[in-house]
């Protein structure tokens, strides 16, 4: 574990999380120009970096104080119930009369969640952001067993919640590409009769 690169003050220092319009988004305060790689990286890049930031934030915000090295599985998913305050979807309790009403006609006052899909996002992310910042992968907390079984009931409650099915999409298989046939000549005519 001594491996891992421990976020270092200068850049987790200049991450922030900003509560905006009931989001919860991250926000870089450079205070010197961006970097070329920057500017060059793809929204997912950039996306799994201001989470990684986040993150180690939640961390040093921790009280006690956490180092990534200490991380594991149950303060991923402290991360995670954190984050729900931040929700956009209503997520409807059983007690509901909306539950399982995918589009609700009136008001309900049930909790504002973050959405499944979102944070199986964020943790895929996080994932991959800890195993390039030196973090070996057997000892990943976003892939924490407990953390796959939160996700995966988090998944079954906003289905059942929301009357929204959260089938595995099935991937489009592309088109067959055809081998070309080998050519053959055609047989030869069969012989005359009574020849032979």
């Amino acid at each position: 574990m001594d491996s891992i690169r421990e976020m270092d003050s200068s850049s987790s220092g200049n991450a922030s999380l900003n509560v905006s319009n009931n989001a919860a988004t991250t926000s870089l305060a450079s205070s010197s120009s961006p970097s070329s790689s920057a500017s060059t990286s793809s929204r997912y890049e950039n996306q799994k970096r201001r989470d990684w930031n986040t993150f180690g934030q939640y961390l040093k915000n921790h009280r006690p104080p956490l180092t990534l090295s200490r991380c594991s599985g149950a303060h991923v998913l402290e991360f995670l119930r954190y984050l729900d305050q931040f929700g956009k979807t209503k997520v409807h309790t059983p007690i509901c009369p909306f539950y399982g009403h995918p589009n609700p006609p009136a008001p309900c006052p049930c909790p504002l969640r973050q959405a499944w899909g979102s944070l199986d996002a964020l943790i895929g992310r996080l994932r991959a952001a800890f195993e390039e910042n030196g973090g070996k992968p057997e000892a990943n907390p976003f892939g924490a067993r407990a953390v796959r079984l939160y996700l995966r009931e988090v998944r079954d409650l906003q289905s059942k919640a929301r009357g929204v099915s959260y089938e595995k999409k099935k991937r489009k298989r592309p088109p067959a590409q055809q081998i070309p046939t080998l050519q053959l000549p055609p047989p030869p005519p069969p012989p005359p009769p009574g020849a032979s």
